[in-house]
């Protein structure tokens, strides 16, 4: 993409037009780095990499940076390599940190006995689901357990993702189905309510003249169906970017992270300070 979309363009005119907090929030897989077989080798784009230093570097006191992503924390930190002042919201909200010149800073989680149980039920049940199903296999997290079906084949892949459900249902948890993955959590969360509450955070961390509350105003851009529900509680004069193929409420979409990219860049120029 060498130009963007003309609607998309004037959205970004008017998305830095004032002087509300600007909140760039942007997923991690499928948006800044391709989908992978292997997610411990994702990457993000050279063109990505580029755009995300570039806007970090340049408008960091006006636009703030946040990486929003299904992948715990620490894993989350380890492949974007935030730049210094970025917020990061790992497993789906249940994890929050900040980027540092020392490293992670992360806000320290706490399961009750409870969720700590069901976990561990969890943990146990997906581990049995996936025994002799090859290209099937399970990650565990600090709050919730994930299913990767990427290259299981179809049988293997109907069989452990019903089994998933099942393990869920019995707990009474909901099971969160993105490309390739279900992933269930202990702790309630999504991606839209770690949206929610990361506006929040960024008005008070960043207030107004004396004191005074300002306004945030959020770009945010994903490719799965879990990024749903962060497009969902956008509000007026914030933009939705949805990257890739599939059904979505964003009002915005692109190709792949390489747009991205490009939409950043664009951001840059549209934000730059008078």
């Amino acid at each position: 993409m060498s130009e963007l979309d003309p609607t998309l363009a004037d959205a970004l005119a008017s998305f830095g037009a004032d002087d509300a907090v600007l909140l760039v929030a942007l997923d991690f897989d499928g948006t800044l780095a391709p989908l992978v077989d292997d997610p411990t080798t994702s990457t993000m784009t050279p063109a990505a990499r580029d755009a995300v230093d570039t806007l970090a570097t340049t408008t960091a006191d006006h636009v703030l940076l946040a990486f929003v992503s299904g992948r715990d924390l620490d894993d989350l930190a380890l492949r974007a390599e935030p730049p210094v002042g970025s917020y990061l919201v790992g497993s789906h909200g249940a994890q929050t940190g900040h980027a540092t010149a020392d490293g992670l800073e992360a806000v320290p989680l706490e399961l009750t006995a409870e969720q700590a149980e069901a976990l561990a039920t969890l943990r146990h049940d997906l581990d049995a689901a996936v025994e002799g199903r090859d290209g099937a296999w399970v990650q565990h997290k600090p709050s919730a357990v994930v299913l990767h079906t990427r290259q299981a084949g179809t049988e293997d892949t109907h069989a452990a993702i019903a089994a998933a459900d099942a393990a869920a249902a019995r707990l009474g948890l909901e099971a969160m189905h993105g490309k390739d993955v279900v992933e269930i959590a202990v702790v309630h969360t999504s991606k839209g309510l770690a949206l929610d509450r990361l506006r929040d955070v960024v008005a008070h961390d960043v207030p107004g003249p004396d004191g005074a509350t300002r306004r945030v105003r959020v770009l945010y851009a994903g490719d799965d169906t879990t990024d749903e529900t962060a497009f969902a509680v956008l509000r007026p004069g914030d933009v939705g970017i949805k990257v890739g193929h599939g059904d979505t409420v964003a009002a915005h979409r692109v190709a792949d992270a390489d747009d991205v990219a490009t939409v950043l860049r664009h951001l840059v120029t549209a934000t730059a300070a008078p």
